[in-house]
């Protein structure tokens, strides 16, 4: 029952007006559509049309006296041939070129020409914008909505990490390889997890180990047993793309090894105690302490959460304790349109479209602790519609600059969906967590590659093939083999820059997978162009 002299139950006048605002803005997108089902055009009548519609019929044609023309009829020889040199996936597509996935969208508003004479700037400027909204939702809203749901399910922390947070933090590299496999048929979304592993695999210990401030020591077991079950991630990947299909059975392998992946997780402390005895490492006596991919991004400057996590037994973010209403009061609330935060002005006004949006439609979990089950539902809506975006413009962008659309997603659409695990990892190495960060980048590509790579190829190949009765997936881009392959070989040279400096992070390991992730973007690139041998087939001609 409502109590007197509130409204909807609500004391605070600061919550009442924030309430009153978010229900008028919801109010204005539904009017909008109101008035454009009353005054725009019809269903069966589209814009263009309207204004080619002549406003007097001073003639009138008669159906019988439109003159029909034959349909011309190309030869056969009229067509312009490739060279005779095939690859697997002209083979497999019987084509001799790459349908462009742009015609797989909605038109910008700009033509080819005008986008090549400079506003495609425009197009990239968006897409940064749309990568700062995507790190906003998961930052401010997704991670704590998952962390208190798997607080009042008492969820493990070795399995809420495998599979609610793991989700949290990689759903734009899911959300946009759905969006490759189901709507632009393309190798986006292949490009984007490969290029986002190598991402987190060598530039997130980069950026640790040159920006972090300190030598940071790490213990050899969790390191040795992410890269082992990461490696076998990497080896399935190759052998699914080895001939540029991927087949229905494949993909359920993919999806089946992760379920084996969170049953190890589940034994990880058996596992532990077994490899202590084994090796007899003094450093591997005391218990370890599961610290999963989100867990930078849950302790964003929190050192007091942190802190009386550690006394409970725990690390500050675990999820086998009950949560009550008030276990967020150590955390920083969400950005509201009016925080200021410590960012200049400039940046303020930039960020506040973003802040006002997400604060008008979805609801801080942390304030408001019931309503985590909407927020998680709202934050996968935003996800999924930026995600949308995101891959429309960097298609848009390739398209212009004749670039494959899996080096884009190899390049600038990985650096983007990876960019706040980066800045999160060195925030939590300058707080003395460097272990945390390095768990971070290499935990996190285990799900990527089963799980945002395998569940959007088995939905496809079963329920949507693009021939009947073939439940297959093809890839347009054999050279994704080629990445693939020197994904297990730049987790090799992570793993001997730490046993060769003792598994400690430093600058010299910065500076080494610094020099391992150029030569990597450089030889993919070149390989996804075609320069070394022929991978790609061309883009048709539009």
């Amino acid at each position: 029952m409502v109590k007197p002299g509130t409204f909807c139950g609500i004391k605070s006048r600061r919550v009442k007006i924030a309430f009153i605002v978010r229900v008028l803005f919801v109010l204005s997108l539904g009017s909008i559509s109101i008035l454009n089902a009353f005054f725009g055009p019809s269903n069966g009548e589209s814009v263009a049309s309207i204004k080619s519609r002549p406003k007097r019929h001073l003639l009138q044609i008669l159906q019988d006296q439109v003159e029909v023309f034959e349909p011309i009829v190309v030869e056969p020889e009229n067509y312009t041939e490739f060279p005779p040199e095939t690859t697997e996936t002209s083979v497999l597509h019987g084509r001799n070129c790459t349908p462009a996935a742009i015609f797989e969208f909605p038109s910008d508003g700009f033509t080819r020409e005008e986008r090549k004479h400079g506003w495609i700037t425009v197009h990239l400027l968006i897409a940064c914008y749309c990568f700062w909204l995507l790190a906003i939702v998961c930052d401010d809203y997704f991670v704590p909505a998952i962390e208190l749901m798997c607080k009042k399910l008492q969820v493990k922390e070795d399995i809420a990490g495998a599979t609610f947070m793991a989700a949290a933090s990689s759903s734009p590299e899911l959300f946009i390889n759905c969006v490759g496999t189901f709507i632009t048929k393309g190798d986006i979304g292949v490009g984007a997890v490969v290029g986002s592993a190598v991402f987190n695999i060598l530039a997130v210990p980069a950026v640790c180990g040159l920006f972090g401030g300190q030598v940071v020591q790490l213990r050899w077991w969790p390191v040795t047993r992410d890269s082992m079950m990461y490696g076998m991630a990497v080896i399935g990947l190759i052998t699914v793309l080895n001939d540029g299909k991927v087949m229905w059975y494949e993909a359920t392998i993919l999806v089946s090894a992760y379920v084996l992946y969170i049953t190890a997780m589940i034994c990880n402390d058996s596992i532990n105690r077994f490899m202590s005895r084994t090796f007899r490492r003094k450093s591997c006596i005391r218990p370890y302490t599961e610290v999963t991919e989100i867990a930078p991004l849950l302790s964003n400057g929190q050192n007091n959460g942190a802190s009386k996590g550690s006394q409970n037994g725990q690390n500050g973010h675990g999820c086998g304790s009950e949560a009550s209403e008030d276990s967020f009061q150590d955390f920083e609330l969400a950005s509201t349109p009016w925080s200021r935060r410590d960012e200049n002005t400039f940046a303020y006004i930039c960020r506040w479209p973003i802040t006002f949006l997400l604060w008008a439609t979805i609801p801080d979990c942390r304030r408001y602790p019931k309503l985590r089950i909407l927020t998680f539902f709202v934050c996968i809506f935003w996800i999924g519609i930026t995600s949308y975006f995101v891959a429309f413009l960097i298609t848009v962008v390739g398209d212009t600059m004749d670039i494959p659309d899996s080096v884009m997603g190899l390049t600038f659409l990985a650096a983007g969906t990876s960019v706040p695990e980066a800045v999160s990892s060195i925030i939590v190495t300058n707080q003395g967590h460097g272990e945390m960060g390095i768990s971070n980048s290499i935990g996190s590509n285990t799900f990527d590659i089963l799980l945002c790579l395998g569940l959007p190829w088995l939905i496809k190949a079963l329920a949507f093939p693009a021939i009947p009765g073939e439940n297959w997936v093809a890839l347009n881009s054999s050279g994704l083999t080629y990445s693939a392959i020197s994904l297990l070989s730049t987790l090799c040279g992570l793993y001997i820059a730490f046993w060769s400096n003792k598994f400690k992070l430093d600058w010299k390991v910065g500076l080494t997978c610094t020099s391992m992730y150029i030569a990597f973007l450089t030889v993919s690139s070149l390989i996804e162009l075609n320069v070394f041998f022929k991978v790609n087939l061309p883009t048709c001609i539009h």
